[in-house]
């Protein structure tokens, strides 16, 4: 019974400290007000001190990505601090490599603003909103992997890229946190956003998303990324995914013959078993309007007796060194898991594909 009161009286005492230094830090560690200069501006923000840098940006309706939700575990709040951070934190080293320190690269999430913050945000990220949109319709495509295609409310439309995505807003126990998703609707179609979306077990973000009715309410910031689709026509766009890997690839094909219907495009879509393929109809059709475009599915897992299957089998790296000719002047998108990025990386690198026309989304 001792015992026992001991720990007790121990965590108690414990609980009242950690209470006492919480208010002390906001009583005594008062920064007052900060000036928050962005890309000296004529009319710097003023701000309250003491908060994160990331806290401060996102009360003034400036997002920039993250996906943890500002516990610097994702490393995708990299932005330009000139001067004000104070020094690089533990926190931020596993994410920022020794070019990207001497570049002032931090992670907004870490910095505290204490005194006056002087950053520099690239353009594209000042101009991205926050959207409410309402839920149209919601479409299984496989057994864990769901379509849900949103319109738009407020803002009415989006300009965003192929190859571009959001940042949806998903409640949790902790409060409301932002998982990331590309976009896979075409550019082409401003009043829409569609997401495919792989229901990951325990996942704060797609279990929320694979619940959602027509009629409900969705809200998500973006567009987010630096992807630029080659504007030259005599130039193949090579795509390369499995899963939920699909969304980015839809939009940057139905986007490209919205725009060059002749453009030669390869998609390359990698399957587990029959029961993961989906889209490959409707792509097939498309196929068939535009006999520039190649479809090349893959399934990696050996057929159950009797099932039947036309396409081809093995890793989809494997058909992408098959079908693809060296020499020719390409672009490549991949998104899918690490492993199959580095092989197909090393098959269109074989090919001559020069590393800066490779871009990736790994997931």
């Amino acid at each position: 019974m001792v015992y026992v009161w001991s720990v007790v009286c121990f965590a108690g005492l414990t609980m009242a400290l950690a209470a006492v230094l919480m208010v002390a830090a906001r009583v005594l560690v008062n920064y007052g007000i900060c000036k928050l200069d962005i890309n000296a501006g004529e009319e710097p923000l003023e701000v309250d001190g003491g908060q994160t840098l990331l806290s401060a940006l996102y009360a003034n309706e400036i997002f920039i990505p993250s996906a943890c939700g500002g516990k610097g575990s994702c490393g995708h709040c990299k932005i330009t601090v000139t001067d004000g951070g104070g020094p690089v934190l533990p926190t931020e080293t596993p994410y920022l490599n020794r070019k990207e320190i001497r570049a002032n690269l931090r992670l907004a999430c870490q910095v505290k603003i204490r005194e006056d913050v002087f950053v520099r945000i690239p353009e594209d990220l000042l101009n991205v909103k926050m959207f409410e949109a309402t839920v149209a319709s919601s479409v299984d495509l496989t057994h864990d992997i769901k379509e849900i295609r949103m319109n738009l409310v407020e803002p009415a439309e989006i300009a965003q890229r192929p190859g571009q995505y959001v940042q949806v807003q998903a409640p949790s126990p902790e409060g409301p946190v932002f998982r990331a998703y590309s976009i896979s609707s075409a550019a082409h179609e401003p009043n829409e956003v569609e997401l495919v979306v792989r229901l990951v077990p325990n996942g704060v973000g797609s279990t929320y998303l694979h619940n959602v009715s027509p009629g409900d309410t969705v809200n998500f910031t973006g567009p987010y990324g630096e992807f630029h689709l080659n504007e030259d026509p005599s130039v193949e766009i090579v795509c390369v995914g499995g899963g939920c890997g699909m969304a980015p690839m839809k939009n940057i094909i139905y986007t490209l013959y919205e725009r060059w219907p002749e453009r030669t495009c390869w998609l390359f879509f990698g399957c587990r078993t029959t029961e993961d393929v989906f889209y490959l109809e409707r792509f097939q059709e498309l196929a068939k309007e535009h006999p520039n475009f190649h479809v090349v599915y893959a399934l990696s897992d050996e057929l159950e007796d009797g099932e039947k299957w036309d396409g081809e089998t093995g890793f989809i790296h494997l058909s992408v060194d098959k079908y693809l000719e060296a020499g020719v002047p390409r672009q490549a998108f991949l998104c899918g898991p690490p492993l199959m990025i580095e092989a197909v990386t090393r098959i269109l690198l074989a090919k001559g594909l020069a590393s800066e026309e490779i871009f990736y989304d790994e997931f």
